[in-house]
């Protein structure tokens, strides 16, 4: 069972190692009830984001016909992974896939924030621009600044390179490890010094109970009056009151973000605010990026149903 509707090539590929293939028809997460149906029903599920499945889910199908939930994306923060592997069910992902058009829509929401493009564009819709003039809509300069990469994965590590050799920025980065890298980045000890030394904040961390509201109240507090945060993880690695707060009162200068902590439900409050970008979960959403996730995620299904060691477990 496919969650959600997927590219025509996708389904072609699933129907070619799957001889019985449902594809559900909403594009709203799945409820309770449908999940506890795709594990009672079919041998394997390729769930998405916002799909639910809580421990109390695998609990309330003690007996699951399924053995296999091949995530589509690369984020499976919405799976309890422990009580699927309770369950006796397989977990994997689609990494590597989503990686370039993530770091692509990082370095864009830095430089819509730092120049001011979203409010920009929203004055000229408005017929109120009054033409160019030397102090108009003055934002930060982006290229030589220094950037904070929040989790240096693979996403953060594409953000990064594209930082350093395509705007000459300095690099530095907060990670439990430290990083072999083919471009110099300094690594910071403590994710307050990282943002009192940068000029962008930019969040690249996995979501989960490690990272919920890792962004706080104290972060902004460290940060620079003129500097941006960028976040295209998960939601709720950002406490968005916090957020909210840093913004409205000038601590910070600006923000671009991809997810929000309640999505897709956004705050008025930070709509409202001239120095916030808001895309909508646009980080992965170009057809041939798409196409190779789901790709991925007939490659688990293959793999598990011929009985090899899947490509990519979490």
């Amino acid at each position: 069972m496919i969650a959600r509707p997927l590219p025509t090539q996708v389904l072609d590929a699933a129907r070619a190692v799957c001889a019985d293939v449902v594809v559900r028809q909403e594009t709203q997460p799945m409820n309770g009830d449908e999940m506890r149906t795709a594990l009672r029903d079919y041998d394997a599920v390729l769930p998405t984001l916002g799909d639910q499945f809580a421990e109390t889910v695998f609990a309330d199908v003690p007996n699951a016909r399924c053995r296999l939930l091949a995530n589509f994306g690369v984020g499976y923060n919405h799976i309890d992974v422990a009580a699927a592997g309770a369950a006796g069910i397989v977990v994997t992902n689609t990494p590597g896939a989503v990686t370039d058009a993530t770091a692509d829509i990082g370095v864009m929401l830095m430089l819509m924030s730092a120049r001011r493009a979203a409010e920009g564009e929203r004055l000229v819709r408005s017929g109120q621009w009054e033409g160019w003039h030397p102090t108009q809509m003055l934002g930060l300069h982006m290229s030589g600044k220094r950037v904070g990469i929040v989790g240096m994965g693979r996403i953060g590590q594409a953000i990064a390179h594209r930082c350093h050799y395509g705007f000459g920025m300095s690099v530095h980065y907060f990670n439990r490890s430290a990083k072999q890298l083919q471009f110099p980045a300094q690594r910071v000890a403590s994710l307050a010094d990282l943002a009192r030394t940068v000029d962008f904040v930019v969040v690249a961390v996995p979501g989960g109970a490690e990272t919920h509201h890792f962004i706080d109240g104290h972060v902004f507090a460290s940060m620079q009056a003129h500097a941006h945060l960028i976040n295209i993880a998960r939601g709720d690695v950002v406490d968005e009151t916090a957020l909210i707060a840093a913004l409205q009162s000038g601590q910070i200068a600006g923000a671009g973000l991809d997810v929000y902590e309640f999505e897709p439900k956004v705050p008025k409050a930070l709509t409202a605010l001239d120095t916030v970008t808001v895309l909508p979960h646009l980080g992965t959403a170009a057809l041939e990026v798409r196409i190779a996730m789901g790709m991925v995620a007939v490659e688990n299904l293959a793999a598990f149903l011929s009985g090899t060691d899947v490509p990519n477990p979490v």
